[in-house]
């Protein structure tokens, strides 16, 4: 399951921003999570309890929103969303795009507990 080592990750970068900022602890942490990242947020809700065990953000809410996944048409020039799987433009059609956003894993916002 490599959503743990994502957490971990996550864990680590949080904090060292609560650190930084000299945090007792970490209340809320908000992620962008795309259709196309690779990590299911699932998985990733019930392996953050592992990785922040011990830590600033142990007690700390994950909220994880999702992100649409968008499509530059280089053939028309829309901007679109489209579905995982046919990336294709929304306004005509065309199978020329670009991935514009769906593929992120974003660390969003974080709420600081401070004294």
């Amino acid at each position: 399951m490599h959503e743990l080592a994502v957490c971990q990750a996550l864990v680590t970068q949080v904090t060292e921003i609560a650190q930084q900022n000299f945090a007792q602890s970490v209340a809320v942490i908000t992620l962008h999570i795309g259709a196309l990242s690779g990590v299911e947020p699932a998985l990733l809700v019930s392996a953050f309890p592992l990785a922040a065990a011990g830590t600033v953000a142990a007690e700390a809410q994950l909220i994880i929103e999702s992100q649409p996944v968008r499509v530059h048409c280089q053939t028309c020039g829309a901007d679109t969303e489209a579905t995982p799987n046919r990336l294709l433009c929304g306004e005509c059609g065309d199978y020329h795009t670009q991935l514009i956003s769906g593929d992120e894993m974003l660390l969003a916002n974080l709420e600081l507990i401070t004294n």
